[in-house]
């Protein structure tokens, strides 16, 4: 199967969450840190860090920019809920991803 359009934006972003920063070889600026912040106590400054963080996996994707994000701390991992807008436009959709602590992945939910 191929994906296009939205559909191929949104698996990029789900491996690029899935992916430790570092662990694809050649790229090690590509995945993210965010696992390392999972099991922290989830303090105002942790979660701008995660904030940041997400900011920043989304930025590497020039295809999309953040119009929304809200963080909301659960029993075995967090959901965060963007809004991203594809460029060139400006009408958002809302994308849930859960990042499990237990099974250690990001989905979409």
């Amino acid at each position: 199967f191929t994906l296009t359009d939205f559909a191929l934006i949104q698996r990029d972003l789900l491996n690029a969450f899935n992916i430790r920063q570092g662990e694809l070889p050649g790229r090690p600026g590509y995945g993210t840190v965010i696992w390392n912040y999972l099991f922290e106590q989830q303090t105002q400054e942790t979660q701008a860090l995660l904030q940041q963080e997400i900011q920043r996996v989304c930025a590497g994707d020039p295809r999309v920019f953040i119009s929304g994000m809200q963080m909301f701390p659960q029993e075995n991992g967090i959901l965060i809920q963007l809004g991203l807008a594809v460029v060139p436009s400006t009408t958002a959709q809302q994308l849930s991803i859960f990042f499990d602590q237990q099974q250690r992945i990001a989905t979409y939910v």
